[in-house]
């Protein structure tokens, strides 16, 4: 494709990256993740044989990685703040290491429905299996693997709920879809119960991002000019995701109350990508709301019959952050700024 081509496509290109500040561990720092895309390093890749070719990978793995982003997501940049190893997704079984952990993240989760592949319920499921069988392997003597201690240690980090909001936006009503908000929140609830019963002492949840500044939504959504806000996102869209956002905030509340000696963190992921999007140029951004990996050119260079990835098309996934708005990201949420209680990230590892 020549300049004049490029010229369509957006151009996420970080004119002056963010800088980590690495924590400290005092312990091994031993995580598991639950969520969809937005952290799945490779389990829907594995799980279902799938290679997400380019340009998936290749600004950093140069190679397809299991990951839907053109390198590190927003859970890689957290692993090496702790300069600990990328979580291996759970469905991994040719050497995986778990040593500092698991992923059971898979692309496309949602909360809803129970019990099926790969449901946040079905992730919780794997987690229990996982933990026994690693406990039952570590009484017959094998070596690296999470103990008991570390298990009831770790950090339990969880996002999840953008697909339940925008698979709801397919075939209900914006009412319908607020009606449905409590039954997703409910799912997140007994998951958290159930790791705390099993020993788990510390949470660290992602509320969802701006669902209407998604290029699919924007390009896909019948719309007219009083639907957008100040940045060209859709306001019906947003105003779900802030309320699942402030029902998900409402629910930490909740269970600090309830629980003993448990700390749970919720980060405003939704203020930290709106943040970009109304702020671009600050960050060396060009059109946010259109994607880099798509066809059609202006407005959201989206169309839901090509794929990302085919020939002749560039740069990235029309609906996923690409690694230098994940590592923008990353470093907001390091800052504890968006964070409720305001805890650094190491703070399961180093007290």
């Amino acid at each position: 494709m020549g300049e004049k081509g490029r010229g369509f496509l957006l151009v996420i290109l970080c004119l002056s990256l963010p800088i980590f500040v690495h924590s400290q561990c005092n312990r091994k720092p031993v995580m598991f993740n639950f969520g969809d895309s937005n952290s799945d390093t490779g389990g829907f890749s594995i799980g279902l044989g799938l290679n997400f070719g380019p340009p998936n990978g290749r600004t950093f793995f140069h190679q397809p990685s299991g990951r839907l982003c053109d390198g590190r997501l927003i859970i890689d940049f957290l692993c090496e703040n702790l300069h600990t190893g990328y979580l291996t997704p759970y469905l991994e079984s040719l050497g995986p290491n778990f040593i500092n952990g698991a992923n059971f993240a898979i692309s496309g989760s949602s909360t809803l429905p129970r019990y099926q592949p790969f449901s946040l319920s079905i992730q919780v499921l794997q987690l229990l299996q996982f933990r026994a069988r690693s406990l039952e392997l570590i009484s017959k003597g094998y070596k690296d693997l999470v103990t008991d201690e570390e298990f009831n240690n770790a950090l339990y980090t969880i996002d999840i709920g953008q697909n339940d909001l925008a698979g709801s936006f397919t075939y209900l009503s914006y009412t319908q879809v607020i009606e449905r908000i409590p039954f997703f929140i409910t799912e997140i609830k007994n998951a958290i119960w159930t790791i705390y019963k099993h020993g788990g002492q510390n949470f660290w949840v992602h509320n969802t991002g701006p669902l209407g500044c998604l290029p699919q939504k924007l390009a896909t959504t019948t719309k007219t000019a009083s639907d957008f806000d100040q940045y060209g996102c859709l306001q019906l869209l947003n105003n779900a995701a802030k309320e699942f956002n402030e029902q998900l905030r409402t629910l930490c509340e909740e269970l600090r109350s309830g629980m003993k000696n448990v700390t749970i963190v919720y980060v405003d992921i939704y203020a930290i990508k709106y943040d970009l999007i109304a702020h671009a140029t600050n960050y060396g951004f060009e059109n946010p709301l259109m994607a880099c990996c798509g066809y059609g050119g202006p407005q959201y260079n989206y169309n839901p019959n090509t794929t990302c990835g085919q020939t002749g098309f560039n740069v990235f996934q029309r609906v996923h952050h690409t690694e230098d708005a994940n590592s923008i990201f990353a470093s907001k949420i390091l800052s504890t700024y968006y964070s409720t209680p305001q805890t650094s990230f190491n703070y399961f590892c180093s007290s």
